[in-house]
């Protein structure tokens, strides 16, 4: 039979026949140890009080970040996705579909949620999270942690890619002897570490289809786009005046920094989903493999980004060289059609080509 300590999370086929186990407010599967009293029907609320109020504490500690500890960013996409898939940290997705959807979301359901693959090149690769919640809306949840380079009008790529999965996601549901008032809502909800709307106040953007004078012409589909880089007023709030998406924000972007960890801790006490997904964060942390693949993949984008810039040197480069030629090639055309206009207008005049040549200051 294990053994274990008083507070430590265990697993529930091993202890619930000769302990007293309390559900673990961070895992869905384990439990915390509290021991059973042996010898009575009835639990001494005295001597059972003071262990379990140990076991909570104890656990709640374990969610709270060291303050030198090195945490990977959950503004990663992969390790973003784990936090909301997790099947210990089911909350966590809850939480997140509430603030999307502004309603209490009782539960939420991932669906389509393949493992991704090792090699962080596959185009097969998906980061987005797929799920459906209790009323029947679905929502696709997504970190865009890598800002792409757009030539053009700014971020049009960039709003024309989710506007086209969004209404593909939409359209995507069984329609087949179902009435059109009956098709349930979708949500395209995005966290994005980059400014897209560098004009628009506020970080959290909502767009749904409205008609010219602003009235909503029907709630079927939604976007949503989180900023990550606004944060800035949010982080001078009291932890108690910050909204579910100003806490939820701040704990994406800011986890990793140590400068913040103090406010990220107090966040972690105040909201139970944030608390499952520290912990979740810190084993995560700990996984040398997970570190060795964020290396890689931090390596790999700047290796892109070297690339383009040199790309985009050359181009310079090359373009001011091609200008100076065109240029030169240019001014002598121009130069030669001028001058033949000048003797052609003097000649008219009956001046005499020895003294036009005077004149323009040509050699004889």
């Amino acid at each position: 039979m294990p053994t274990a300590r008083i507070g430590e999370q265990v697993d529930e086929k091993y202890f619930k026949k000769n302990s007293l186990l309390v559900k673990h407010h961070t895992s869905a599967r384990h439990y915390i140890y509290v021991p059973s009293c042996e010898g009575s029907k009835q639990r001494d609320k005295q001597n059972y009080l003071p262990l379990f109020m140990e076991a909570l504490m104890n656990n709640f500690k374990n969610n709270l970040l060291p303050e030198d500890a090195e945490i990977l960013p959950p503004s990663d996409d992969r390790i973003f996705k784990t936090l909301l898939t997790h099947p210990d940290a089911k909350q966590v997705l809850i939480d997140i579909a509430s603030i999307i959807t502004e309603r209490k979301v009782i539960d939420a359901q991932v669906r389509g949620n393949e493992p991704p693959v090792m090699d962080i090149e596959e185009k097969a690769e998906r980061f987005d999270v797929n799920c459906t919640v209790d009323n029947g809306d679905q929502i696709n949840v997504e970190m865009h942690c890598t800002e792409r380079v757009e030539i053009g009008k700014k971020r049009i790529n960039f709003i024309n890619k989710y506007a086209y999965y969004l209404t593909d996601f939409h359209s995507s549901q069984k329609s087949r002897g179902v009435e059109y008032s009956e098709l349930i809502r979708s949500f395209q909800a995005t966290f994005c570490i980059h400014t897209v709307f560098p004009k628009r106040k506020g970080f959290v953007h909502r767009f749904a289809l409205r008609t010219s004078d602003g009235e909503l012409l029907t709630d079927q589909i939604n976007m949503v786009i989180i900023e990550l880089s606004k944060l800035k007023d949010s982080m001078k709030k009291p932890v108690e005046k910050l909204t579910p998406f100003e806490k939820w924000s701040i704990f994406f972007k800011f986890a990793p920094n140590i400068v913040h960890r103090g406010l990220i801790n107090d966040i972690i006490k105040n909201t139970k989903g944030i608390g499952m997904a520290a912990s979740l964060l810190r084993e995560i942390s700990k996984d040398e493999h997970e570190r060795a693949r964020l290396r890689s993949q931090r390596m790999y984008e700047s290796d892109r980004t070297s690339d383009l810039l040199a790309s985009e040197r050359k181009g310079k480069i090359r373009g001011l060289a091609e200008g100076r030629a065109q240029g030169r090639t240019e001014g002598r055309t121009e130069g030669r059609t001028e001058g033949r206009t000048e003797v052609f207008e003097l000649l008219e005049k009956g001046i005499s080509v020895e003294e036009a040549k005077k004149m323009l200051g040509l050699k004889r």
